[in-house]
């Protein structure tokens, strides 16, 4: 027992010394924070219908915790762009794979190509400010690493998202400043 709860110190202390090492603090601070966040408050008010519709499917899959096979259609994979395309789906602003057709698109990349295609990309830097429902599109030196999730609030650069397949393989919110790195564009909805 003693031996574990040395190793486990062991490790996270050499983990936050690569972290200060690498300029990844706030990377580190960013998924300790993230972890097991509730819900946030959305006025649904002033929203469109597509952006309320959004905040109740979201909710409900947050509080739900399926398994991410639900949104890849029974398929065993990294579901993160499948979450983003089945909760589009559901909320009435349904996808279409540039390479299939379908509705889901199962990759970070090719999710990036579907908001090309359509002029609905916007790349990190270029002074956008996302809105609710708005889709982020994370490259490998993110905190999250390749990924992808939806704008739930913005206040003052820092956004709250709401992601599947994010830290352990659950629904998650998480919050990160936009100046962070590895931020590759937003798909606008």
């Amino acid at each position: 027992m003693l031996i574990a709860l040395g190793v486990v110190i062991a490790v996270l202390a050499a983990g936050t010394v690569v972290a200060f090492q690498t300029g990844a603090v706030r990377t580190a601070q960013a998924w300790l924070d993230s972890r097991n966040r509730a819900y946030p408050a959305v006025d649904t008010a002033l929203l469109t219908p597509v952006q309320a519709k959004l905040v109740s499917v979201t909710r409900a899959e947050f509080d739900a915790q399926p398994a991410g096979t639900k949104y890849s259609e029974g398929v065993e994979e990294q579901w993160c762009a499948d979450f983003v395309s089945w909760v589009m789906r559901a909320a009435g602003r349904e996808f279409s794979n540039p390479n299939s057709g379908s509705w889901r698109i199962p990759g970070v990349y090719t999710l990036t190509e579907y908001f090309q295609s359509e002029k609905r990309f916007r790349p990190a830097g270029s002074g956008y400010t996302p809105k609710l429902g708005d889709v982020m599109l994370y490259g490998h030196d993110s905190p999250f690493r390749q990924h992808t999730n939806i704008v739930l609030t913005v206040d003052d650069g820092v956004v709250t998202t709401v992601g599947g397949n994010e830290w352990g393989g659950h629904v998650r919110i998480s919050r990160f400043d936009l100046s962070d790195r590895g931020l590759v564009g937003i798909g606008v909805l």
